[in-house]
């Protein structure tokens, strides 16, 4: 059975696991083997978490949220355990924002709001609004107005366009 790869090779890592070397457009779906593609990020960077936010604002910016989700789950798995919940409603946020954009509206609404929940909660129970510079409470307002504005328009979104301000309007673009 022909496999589409180079030379019909798994897609397997030195240690075996699974890896998908297809290249991936902008909002991180699959192209065919021989297609150009946008370089992804690479996985298990460990950033400090400014560099974090600043590298996750930039691929927003650039319409990738499936890439700055990458960021952000680098930071949940390499991250203190205490900001881990953070890191990891923020990837939920960057992954709605994927979903709106490829027109998954429903899973893409969901998350959204799922990503939302999860910072504030943590924000929370942490004590700490502005962790890092995020403005929790902006970003939410932010994933929660983009979730019912995707199902009452029912169309996908520019996730460029669209791209959250991590750091709140004082940010700028």
């Amino acid at each position: 059975m022909a496999t589409g790869r180079p030379g019909g090779a798994r897609d397997r890592d030195s240690e075996g696991r699974a890896r998908n070397a297809r290249p991936r457009d902008g909002l991180g779906r699959p192209l065919p083997y021989d297609a150009p593609g946008v370089p992804r990020q690479p996985e298990g960077v460990v950033r400090a978490p400014e560099e974090t936010v600043a590298e996750a604002q930039r691929l927003l910016d650039e319409g990738k949220p499936f890439h700055a989700h990458e960021v952000f789950e680098d930071a949940w798995k390499s991250g203190p355990d205490t900001e881990r919940e953070l890191w990891r409603g923020l990837a939920q946020l960057a992954v709605g924002l994927t979903h709106t954009a490829r027109g998954n509206l429903t899973g893409g609404a969901r998350l959204l709001r799922r990503g939302a929940g999860a910072a504030e909660k943590w924000a929370s129970a942490s004590g700490e609004a502005t962790p890092h510079g995020i403005d929790i409470g902006s970003v939410a307002a932010w994933a929660r107005e983009l979730a019912e504005e995707v199902e009452r328009e029912g169309s996908p979104v520019d996730a460029g366009a669209r791209a959250p301000r991590l750091r709140g309007a004082d940010a700028g673009r």
